[in-house]
């Protein structure tokens, strides 16, 4: 229908977008003075102007004005008159979509996009239904997987434009409809077009993922370096410019996820292998070879630099700035490597690209003018001959000859220089080619899927349109297919204009609009271009110039589209749809034969290396073979699956197709493939040629635009209605021109009516069936009629508003007024009174100062003249005093000195006598002594002379004893006289120190005269001195007194300032003080928020690992149940375990103390065919728990050496007390004693039970009757009858304890009375009277003392007599309580008898223990003694009490490993044993059932009933059925009750396997219904409680704080289950993260709508005039959510998480989470919609995010951290809302977005679109000044937030104050199997 439609218009082809008729009749309505028009100019291509006149019809001249400030007369088209383009609105500038601007023509569309992409940063917009990208030259953050995922499932018009919008468009429709896409991506070179189609099919492998675990998403990516490698190069225009198209095909499977990829690739340019252009480089893979020849697997290739090469250092530049060839080199590697090249295979190509560099060195000699030879052993040809594994000769030979062959003759010719050479690069280009060829295939083959291909998208990414200076062979063909490409551009867009109408019942009009059909017939029908070059190329003689003459000859004159050059004969001009272009003939024929020498060919055929002759096959199939030209590119088809089978001679002769037929048929191929899907196009502009980031040249992009068909889809959309809006649209945006009688119901009708009174022409517009169709311009004018409209309400406002402002600043100014004068008024009089009384005042004390001046001179005066007086008189005295005092001085020194004189005389005479005398007898002494001597000498003589003489010696002994008499007399006469001697010495010795005093006083006396005579003299002078001195130092005291003063000021001055200076610095210490706390407090507060930060990542970590391990253990799960489906076939009768269930079972495995101590020997003692290898998770859990109990044995061992301490250092007190309790401590050793003793006989009674069974290993041996049985069966009765002998022991012990107690008996105070009779007798024996009455007084006395002493003993003994009666009283309460609780004890089973009455003593001996405390209380000695005696008894007590608790459990552990074993045996004898015997058997005293009113909190069911339980339980109990109706977290109380019960039974196994079937059964249900949030939510809050059960009742002192102690008593007692509680807490885990991802699912529908898009506040609208043409496909039909739609699915959320009772911690954590994915799902749309970007909407999001605050208060969860999340979205409302213009707006800006980004604040105010013309947009100057007052920001460069980000969830411990006996298990849960213990 399009087809017959398009042949019916009119084509005719204009130079420029034509002025619509429709314009120019709104110009004429509108046309007035200060209307902005475009008018034409050659530099900037379009101007903006002003009118500064009105325009009046036969006006030739407008009057304008620039924008640069100069006025301009434009002259109008004399002939047609034409006048300039309208100016859109600034609101509608900066449009995501060009369609939806007003006013459609060529200056619209390029300032839009200069705006988008030079303020905004913007570089895609929507042209209808292209997408135009504008390459940035620079690195954006936008194509980052947070961008994809935020792209993803969104709807094309509602967000901002993308690649990967349309990617999303793309595989949308694949999916909905069911039909193949393409994406068409086309442009100059330099454009983007290779990146653009990198990024879509980035986008297909990040959205879609892989069908299978090959990952063939990173297959398809990874093509993308090898093709670049091999196919890019650098040129002028672009660093990596694709030299090649290509159209990859990406397919899908069902489930559209990717399964493969197919590649095609059109026009190979082969000619840049042999030559570049200046500044241009041969393809990448060449330079990256020569960047890695030194590695060792290369050295064979003999390779070096670049600049060695011919073929590599043509374009003189190597390198590319910033590219590293061989990193680059390593990702080509790579990615072959993960295609599945082998590294054999990548030798050899490199090999064979090796060769075609060395080829090019390859050098020709020239023997003559038409031969030419190679020198010998040529080093280049040898190494090419080497690398290619060719003959050295052969190839020299056939490089410098050609093979002639005529129709009997073949002839070998010689060839030039120049022919050898052309020859040479012919055969590298071809070479080239076909490994081009070879690669290709090579990754198609590997990106083959064997899986069936149920769709694809195609991205085809080729060169667009091209014009030159000199344009060849290689032009005509990109230029031919893109006038093919035109063409179906075209046609799709006439078509989708024509759906839309008659979607919306619009009369349907036809459209005039270039249609190139006839351009395409110029060059591809009979006798068309391509057609005249293959005849002439078929012509032996046939060259360029003869095919020019045919092309004149056929087509000149005859067809308008070819044209003749004035100057040239070798060339032909074709009218392009884009332009004229201009084509040399020269060469064509050349590169359409694509000569090759088939000699060289089949040389290269017969090589040794493999690879080589595989590159050749195609030559011999010839199917689609690769075309290669000289110097032209290589049309590249892909080699169908089935080729077709023909004759050799048909295939001779396809293999002579030329160039230009293959590349005809190949795009025949291609188009009939685009026809056959839906095209998504992407139109890529350079915006400059100089690679300049973010600069627009319009010159540039005009070309571009007009070549691109951009323009053309302009201007057929402006032919009809291209505004377009919906009714509620037009309704909300126009309400203000309506009055309020034209508001109807029906928003239809009243739009209708309104337009009609509106725009009188009803041609302008038309009413469609949704939707109200615009011509251009209309608008335009309704914008206008909405501005002047709001512009007299604004006036009109602003008029009352300054009215009642002015009346209200003329009434204050009124008031002021009077204020003013009745206070003025006021204030004068009260300056007059004041006035008076200073008057009087000043007059009063004018007289009162004048006396008191007088009087007080007088007093001056008579007081000087009494001190005058007193002066005076004073001096006189003083005189006469002086005078009289000198003469009394004066007779005593007179009379002391001839005192002195005296005795001065009376000294010198003594002492001269004295002298005499001694000198005297110093003389006779001398004599004396000397006849002495002489005496003493003669003796000696006379012994010597008679030494023999015996008489002598006799008489001479003799005389000595004389003498020696003679000498002790003498002796002692000189004893006596020493001492007189003595004596008289001291006597004189003291007159002699009397006489020296004197003597010295006299001379003390003359010396004191004299010196007080020279003392007088020298006065005298001194006197005179000091007078003279006293005026100098009166002089210098006065000059001192001024200086001294002066310093002293400015010592003060200095002191002040010092004083300043101290405040200074103490006010700054103070300062720094404060900033040190303050930082310090910082510090810490970040370091704390850092640590937070650290423990809240790390939990994240943990949880994230917990979820990647679930979500494996899931992936598991289904592979094996595939696995299982498609694999095996189960045996009947045998029953499947789920995988879940054994894998769990063996990771939770659990084992208790008991176990571990009493297990072991058993296992060794079974078979060995029972024997199971050793679990490594049981043994490291055995291992630490030995490590704990090892810890708390130390522990206990220190405990009981403290108090052995204790006891030892009370020992000696203690001895002190009688030991009253002594008989019944020994009796309670003694049944110590006895216990152990009989412990002892169990033990050595169950080895030899063992014995008996390890002795004969036969199924008889333990069959009933056998003697192991019996043994067996007498051990069991006698422990049984001895566990009632422990019950009755323990129970007697008990009552021993409580009998117990010490008796304190008051110690009797003896009185001292003297008896009766004793006192008669003394008084019988007193006899005297005196002695009678002294007795009577003291008797007296003694009886007062007596009556005072019974009174107080009277007192002490009633105290002690209420003691004892309160005593007795708590005796009795005691007594009934015990007998209470014996009562209790004996309805409970034996073994928990033991606990409960070691519970009451504990409980007993702590009263008693705060008893005796308060009876102590006054005797502290008295009381320690009591309790180290009480301590020392209640540890041997419950020592004595944990023994045997243990051993009893040790028995009984061991009794049911017997049993188990005797049950196994009986297995094969059923038949011989009743059946009375088997129900008799397994009956314990446990199981008799009791009265309700003892339910103890625990429930019982057989182990069969397992599976039942958890399926009635957890499998198939549903949340909205029965649990509604039970208490919260029922089934976890049931659970753990059973829990406790296989606990009390000590029965590890029983727990171990409730434990992991509970684990499974929940996993199991959360797999099956785990997107319903009830399901989720409720065993989320019974999984929680389950945890918090196990805690409360673990017996750990920190979780049974809160415990009543009835709870207490609840407590496990056997199992310690850290271990589950771990495994249940990662359980709640991995629920909470399901939970998350429940809500985010259930909520994301519902954000962008409720929070963006609807209009919460009625009458402040967001919706911009811009018509927004969402595509009809992309709009899904679903029903639109508001902001109550939100809440009210929170309430729900909310009210269902109550429900089910979970914790209120968790439901804060849960809200907090919720409202952070509102938030990150709000900005992040918020940042990717322009259209979001405005004042009004900002207000919008506050008022939302305001009612979402409400609704945390109502629900009281403000302090769950909720609101904190919304941060960054009300500061990105704020943002929009706040001024935007000065530096103090930057600032403020700056201070408050402290929760955003530095990318999102520049984006939010790039963003930023006015909705009216008040408004204004951000300029370009404050956003960069935002980015300089924000580059020391440290933040995250990411633009986007992580709206899959879940928060690390907590479990706080919330113990449940609910009894476990309370609870009863409703009917309707179908657990009647189970029974209450």
């Amino acid at each position: 229908m399009c087809a017959e439609m398009l042949s019916i218009v009119t084509v005719q082809r204009q130079s420029k977008i034509p002025h619509l008729q429709s314009m120019l009749t709104c110009l004429d309505e509108t046309a007035l003075k200060f209307a902005r028009v475009w008018i034409p100019d050659p530099e900037e291509v379009w101007k903006s102007a002003e009118l500064l006149k009105d325009y009046k019809p036969g006006d030739k001249v407008l009057l304008l004005h620039l924008e640069e400030g100069k006025d301009l007369e434009y002259h109008l088209d004399p002939k047609t008159k034409e006048l300039p383009h309208l100016r859109n609105p600034d609101i509608l500038v900066g449009e995501n979509d060009l369609t939806a601007l007003s006013y459609l023509h060529e200056p619209a569309v390029l300032h839009n996009l200069r705006v988008r992409f030079i303020d905004s940063k913007l570089i895609y917009t929507y042209c209808g239904i292209v997408l135009v990208a504008i390459n940035p030259y620079e690195q954006l953050p936008i194509y980052g997987e947070d961008i994809i995922n935020a792209y993803s499932g969104q709807n094309m018009g509602d967000m901002d434009p993308h690649i990967f919008a349309v990617a999303e468009e793309a595989y949308k429709q694949m999916a909905r409809d069911e039909r193949n896409q393409s994406i068409i991506v086309s442009g100059e070179s330099g454009a983007g077009k290779t990146v653009s189609a990198k990024y879509a099919m980035r986008y297909f492998a990040t959205v879609s993922g892989s069908a299978s675990e090959a990952n063939v998403e990173e297959k398809v990516l990874a093509s993308n370096p090898i093709m670049e490698s091999i196919g890019n190069a650098k040129t002028t225009r672009n660093d990596n410019s694709s030299r090649f198209g290509k159209y990859i095909e990406i397919g899908f499977d069902k489930r559209y996820r990717i399964i493969g990829a197919n590649m095609r690739t059109y026009l190979l340019e082969k000619s840049r292998v042999v030559f570049q252009a200046e500044e241009e480089r041969n393809y990448h893979i060449f330079y990256q070879l020569c960047a890695s020849a030194k590695l060792p697997e290369f050295k064979m290739l003999r390779l070096g630099n670049a600049d060695n090469f011919n073929y590599t250092k043509q374009g003189g530049s190597p390198v590319i700035e910033g590219v590293d060839d061989a990193k680059e080199m390593a990702h080509t590697r790579q990615a072959c490597t993960l295609l599945g090249i082998s590294e054999s295979h990548q030798m050899g190509i490199f090999r064979i690209l090796a060769g075609i560099l060395h080829l090019g060195n390859v050098g020709f000699t020239s023997r003559d003018a038409d031969s030419c030879t190679i020198p010998p052993k040529h080093e280049p040809l040898c190494i090419f001959c080497e690398l290619m594994g060719v003959d050295y000769e052969e190839m020299c030979h056939w490089l410098c000859h050609r093979k002639l062959a005529t129709a009997t003759e073949t002839y070998i010719k010689p060839i030039s220089k120049l022919q050898a050479t052309n020859a040479r690069d012919a055969l590298a280009k071809h070479i080239y080619a076909k490994l081009f060829n070879w690669i290709v295939d090579n990754v198609n083959q590997a990106l083959h899927s064997a899986v069936k291909q149920h769709s694809f998208i195609g991205v085809l990414d080729i060169y667009g349109f091209e014009t030159f200076e000199i344009n060849s062979f290689e032009q005509f063909c990109i230029n031919y297919a893109n006038e093919k490409l035109q063409q179906q551009f075209n046609m799709h867009v006439f078509k989708l204009e024509q759906e839309e109408y008659m979607k919306e019942q619009i009369p349907w009009t036809l459209i005039d609009f270039y249609d190139n059909q006839p351009c395409i017939n110029l060059i591809e029908s009979k006798l068309g271009i391509l057609d005249l070059l293959d005849e002439e190329c078929k012509m032996p003689k046939g060259t360029d110039d003869t095919w020019a003459q045919k092309l004149y000859n056929t087509h000149l004159n005859k067809c308008a589209l070819f044209e003749k050059p004035r100057l040239s004969n070798k060339a032909f001009i074709i009218q392009h749809f884009a332009d004229k272009v201009e084509y040399q003939c020269e060469g064509f024929l050349e590169k359409n034969k694509d000569t090759v020498f088939e000699e060289q060919i089949k040389v290269l055929k017969s090589s040794k290396f493999k690879m080589l002759p595989e590159l050749f096959q195609d030559d011999e199939k010839a199917i689609s073979p690769t075309s290669a030209t000289s110097s032209g590119r290589t049309p590249l088809t892909r080699t169908p699956a089935k080729p077709t089978k023909g004759r050799p001679g048909q295939m001779a002769k396809e293999h002579k197709k030329t160039v230009g037929h293959q590349f005809r048929n190949s795009l025949h191929l291609l188009m009939e493939t685009l026809n056959a899907t839906t095209p998504h196009y992407v139109r890529c502009i350079k915006p400059n040629d100089f690679k300049f980031p973010f600069t627009f040249d319009e010159k540039r992009a005009v070309q571009q635009l007009r070549a691109c068909g951009v323009l053309e889809t302009i201007r057929i959309s402006a032919a009809g209605f291209p505004s377009r809006w919906t009714y509620q649209e037009f309704f909300s945006r126009y309400r203000v021109l309506m009055k309020q009688k034209d508001v109807l119901s029906d928003r239809k009708q009243t739009c209708k009516n309104v337009l009609e009174k509106l725009i009188l022409d009803k041609d302008k517009y038309q009413f469609g069936k949704t939707k109200i169709f615009f011509r251009a311009g209309q608008v335009a004018y309704l914008e206008k009629l909405r501005a002047d409209k709001l512009r007299a309400a604004c006036i009109r406002i602003q008029k009352t508003i300054r009215g009642w402002l002015l009346r209200k600043k003329y009434l204050r100014m009124r008031k002021a007024a009077i204020t003013m004068q009745r206070y003025v008024r006021g204030y004068q009089a009260r300056c007059y009174a004041k006035f008076l009384r200073r008057t009087k005042a000043a007059t009063i004390i004018q007289k009162y100062w004048r006396m008191y001046v007088v009087r007080r001179r007088y007093k001056i005066r008579r007081a000087a003249t009494i001190v005058l007086q007193s002066y005076l008189r004073g001096f006189l005295a003083r005189n006469r005093y002086r005078k009289i005092l000198r003469e009394h001085k004066a007779v005593i020194i007179q009379k002391r000195v001839r005192g002195w004189l005296a005795r001065t005389h009376y000294k010198r005479s003594m002492h001269a006598i004295i002298y005499l005398q001694c000198c005297f007898r110093r003389m006779m002494a001398k004599r004396e002594l000397k006849k002495l001597k002489i005496e003493a000498r003669s003796v000696e003589r006379y012994k010597k002379l008679h030494i023999g003489m015996e008489n002598k010696i006799m008489q001479l002994q003799r005389k000595v004893d004389e003498q020696n008499k003679d000498y002790k007399c003498l002796v002692e006469k000189l004893t006596n006289l020493e001492g007189i001697y003595n004596s008289e010495t001291e006597k004189l010795r003291s007159d002699l120190e009397r006489l020296q005093l004197s003597e010295e006083e006299a001379k003390v006396a003359t010396g004191r005269v004299l010196s007080l005579q020279e003392e007088i003299a020298k006065l005298r002078k001194d006197l005179e001195q000091t007078r003279s001195e006293k005026k100098c130092i009166e002089e210098h005291a006065d000059r001192y007194k001024q200086e001294t003063e002066q310093l002293v000021s400015n010592l003060k001055e200095e002191n002040t300032l010092l004083k300043q200076e101290k405040e200074a610095l103490n006010h700054r210490i103070v300062q720094q003080a404060k900033e040190m706390t303050e930082t310090m407090e910082k510090k810490l507060v970040e370091e704390t928020k850092q640590l937070e930060l650290d423990l809240n990542d790390e939990r994240l970590r943990y949880q994230n690992l917990l979820n990647e391990f679930s979500r494996l253990e899931e992936r598991y799960d289904d592979l094996k149940e595939e696995m299982t489906l498609m694999v095996h076939v189960p045996k009947p009768g045998h029953k499947r375990t789920d995988s879940t269930h054994s894998s769990n079972e063996s990771e939770y495995i659990f084992s208790s103390e008991i176990a571990e101590m009493e297990d072991i020997p058993s296992r060794t003692e079974e078979p060995s065919e029972k024997k199971v290898p050793l679990d490594m998770s049981l043994f490291l859990k055995l291992q630490k728990r030995v490590t704990e109990l090892e810890q708390e044995k130390q522990v206990m061992q220190d405990e009981l050496d403290r108090k052995e301490e204790q006891v030892l250092r009370s020992k000696a007190k203690e001895e002190e007390r009688p030991q009253i309790r002594g008989a019944e401590l020994e009796y309670e050793s003694l049944k110590r004693q006895e216990l152990e003793s009989e412990n002892k006989k169990l033990k050595n009674e169950l080895n030899e039970l063992r014995k008996a069974l390890s002795e004969k290993s036969a199924p008889e041996v333990t069959a009933p009757g056998a003697p192991a049985y019996r043994v067996l069966m007498e051990q069991l009765t006698s422990v049984s009858e001895e566990l009632d002998v422990r019950k009755e022991e323990v129970l007697i012990l008990r009552s021993q304890l409580v009998s117990q107690k010490e008796a304190i008996q008051p110690k009797d105070d003896k009185n001292t009375m003297t008896d009766s009779t004793i006192l008669l007798e003394d008084v019988q024996k007193m006899k005297d009277k005196g002695e009678i009455a002294q007795a009577y007084i003291g008797l007296k006395e003694t009886n007062r003392l007596l009556e005072s002493q019974l009174q107080s003993q009277k007192r002490s003994h009633e105290n002690e007599a209420e003691a004892l009666r309160g005593e007795i009283q708590s005796l009795k309460e005691e007594n009934n309580r015990q007998q209470q609780l014996l009562a209790q004890n004996l309805q409970l089973p034996p073994e928990a008898r033991i606990e409960a009455s070691l519970q009451h003593e504990i409980t007993r001996l702590t009263n008693e223990n705060l008893y005796f405390e308060e009876l102590y209380a006054d005797d502290p000695k008295k009381y320690q003694s009591y309790r180290i005696s009480l301590y020392k008894r209640m540890i041997d007590l419950m020592e004595q009490l944990e023994k045997q608790d243990k051993t009893v459990r040790k028995l009984k552990k061991q009794l049911k490993v017997f049993a188990k074993k005797i049950g196994e045996l009986e297995v094969g004898q059923m038949e011989n044993i009743s059946p009375g015997q088997i129900i008799d058997e397994p009956i314990r005293p446990v199981n008799i059932p009791r009265k309700e009113k003892d339910f103890q909190g625990m429930l019982e069911y057989k182990k069969e009933d397992e599976q039942k339980l958890v399926k009635n339980l957890i499998l198939e109990l549903k949340p909205r059925g029965v649990a509604v109706n039970l208490i919260p977290g029922l089934p976890a109380y049931i659970l753990f009750m059973c829990v406790r019960h296989a606990d009390y039974l000590n029965d590890d196994q029983k727990v171990r396997s409730l434990l992991t079937s509970t684990i499974n059964s929940i996993k199991k249900v959360l797999k099956k219904r785990g997107d319903d949030f009830e399901t989720v939510s409720f065993w989320l809050s019974n999984t929680c409680r389950f945890l918090h059960c196990l805690k409360q009742y673990s017996g750990e002192e920190g979780f049974m704080k809160h415990n009543t102690s009835r709870q207490n008593e609840h407590c496990l007692t056997n199992f310690d289950l850290a271990e589950y509680r771990q495994v249940l807490s990662d359980l709640a885990i991995q629920i909470y993260q399901q939970l998350v991802r429940v809500l985010e699912n259930i909520l994301q529908p519902m954000i962008v709508s409720g929070m963006l898009e609807h209009e919460t506040i009625q009458g402040v609208s967001g919706v911009k005039p811009t018509g927004l043409r969402k595509r009809t496909s992309s709009i899904a039909d679903e029903g639109t959510y508001t902001l109550d739609s939100i809440l009210r699915q929170l309430n729900s959320f909310h009210s269902v998480m109550c429900q089910h009772g979970m914790d209120p911690e968790l439901i804060k954590q849960v809200v907090k989470q919720m409202f952070y994915i509102i938030g990150a799902i709000t900005l992040n749309n918020l940042l990717l919609r322009k259209d979001m970007c405005s004042w009004s909407k900002g207000m919008q999001i506050r008022y939302n995010v305001s009612q979402l605050e409400e609704w945390l208060r109502d629900k009281n969860l403000m302090n769950s951290g909720a609101k904190e999340t919304l941060e960054p979205l009300i500061q990105a409302a704020q943002l929009l809302q706040v001024k935007k213009k000065t530096d103090d707006d930057a600032e403020a800006i700056c201070s408050m977005c402290n929760a955003l980004t530095t990318a999102q604040i520049v984006k939010v105010l790039n963003l930023y679109t006015p909705v009216n013309e008040f408004e204004e947009r951000v300029s370009v100057s404050f956003i960069r000044t935002i980015q300089m007052r924000l580059r020391d920001r440290k933040d995250s460069p990411q633009l986007l937030m992580d709206a899959k980000h879940i928060f690390p969830v907590t479990f706080p411990f919330n113990p449940s104050s609910l009894a476990l006996e309370t609870i009863q298990i409703p009917a309707s849960l179908g657990l009647g199997f189970i029974s209450r213990v």
